[in-house]
């Protein structure tokens, strides 16, 4: 069974010790993920599993299947629990539509974003909204003074349709200072960062996980298995996908994330680590997140009961440290992948 964990250091909230990642959830065929989306009657049996093994947080957001993924996951966690005992967070600023309003970080946009969330929620307040980008890092979108944005996001908490703040990948000097423009002005602060983080992409350990680390911020990360190259998905080299995922049209986006040299050496040496230790390589890689004392609940994304179970065990694996040091040996600086435009 799932321990809960504070999430972070500046607030009560407990999670689990994983977080369900839903971007898999909703109507096939719609969304960019659509190929390898699973439906409402499929979802169920996963929500099932993870609620039994004792995950009870919950991550979705607005533009998952454009929508669908929240209508999916409101009605299953409204079916198969009471509304205290589950974490349900969802994120906002990914462009809704075509209309210039319908994404972003203006007021406009999150006050109709966060009441149009809840309505395909079918939920009265969401416990952890986070913001899936800066305000400045929507592709396609004008730079919202972070101050309208701030005020914006106290003004849903105190009207009680959120509880909790949350941040994603952004450089660590704009999380400073949206943390400091809500700290001066007595607006609420974000508690979490869900940051892109794993043992092929490091570059969040040069500033943003230390800030977090010092600051009581609870790191959530995103892509904990690199898209599937951490688990085996791929052998060796993009051309050798072997799931739906990795064979389907989001390996370009896989592609576009993961450009080290090193990453498939990485991989190779993380199975290693799995063999000395008769564990899988999901696992091990999971495990090895959970020895940083900043993370608090990675994000983990399943398509069947077996991974859950898979997943659910790397909470149960402590590392040696010399086994730490060889997985992370071979690591090389990358390219800061805010800085080529998004993440």
């Amino acid at each position: 069974m799932l321990k809960p964990v504070q999430l972070g250091k500046n607030s009560g909230l407990r999670v689990s010790q994983l977080c369900l990642g839903t971007m898999n959830f909703g109507k096939p065929g719609q969304g960019h993920q659509a190929d390898w989306t699973l439906g409402l009657d499929e979802s169920r049996e996963i929500f099932k599993a993870a609620i039994e093994r004792g995950l009870y947080y919950f991550d979705c957001a607005d533009t998952y299947g454009i929508g669908a993924c929240e209508q999916v996951v409101g009605q299953l966690l409204k079916e198969l629990l009471p509304r205290e005992e589950y974490v349900l967070g969802t994120k906002i600023a990914m462009p809704m539509g075509l209309n210039p309003n319908m994404g972003g970080l203006s007021r406009k946009h999150i006050i109709e974003g966060v009441n149009n969330s809840l309505q395909r929620l079918g939920h009265d307040y969401i416990d952890h909204l986070v913001i899936h980008r800066h305000p400045h890092g929507v592709p396609g979108q004008i730079a919202v003074p972070i101050e309208e944005t701030m005020e914006a996001l106290h003004d849903v908490v105190k009207a009680g349709k959120v509880l909790y703040l949350g941040g994603s990948s952004m450089f660590a000097w704009q999380f400073v200072e949206l943390q400091m423009t809500a700290e001066l002005n007595g607006w609420t602060r974000f508690i979490s960062m869900q940051n892109h983080y794993n043992l092929i992409y490091r570059e969040e350990e040069r500033e943003m996980n230390p800030y977090c680390r010092s600051s009581g911020v609870g790191i959530t990360p995103w892509s904990p298995l690199a898209r599937g190259i951490l688990a085996g998905a791929y052998k060796g080299g993009f051309d050798g996908g072997t799931t739906n995922r990795s064979k389907g049209m989001d390996r370009k986006r896989t592609e576009g994330l993961y450009r080290g040299e090193m990453d498939f050496k990485i991989a190779e040496r993380v199975v290693e680590t799995a063999d000395k230790y008769g564990k899988s390589p999901a696992q091990i890689s999971v495990a090895w997140l959970l020895s940083k004392p900043e993370v608090c609940a990675p994000v983990v994304g399943v398509s069947k009961i077996s991974q859950l179970d898979d997943l659910a065990g790397a909470t149960e694996i402590t590392l040696e440290q010399e086994d730490i040091d060889y997985l992370e040996e071979l690591y090389q600086p990358l390219d800061n992948l805010l800085s080529l435009g998004y993440s």
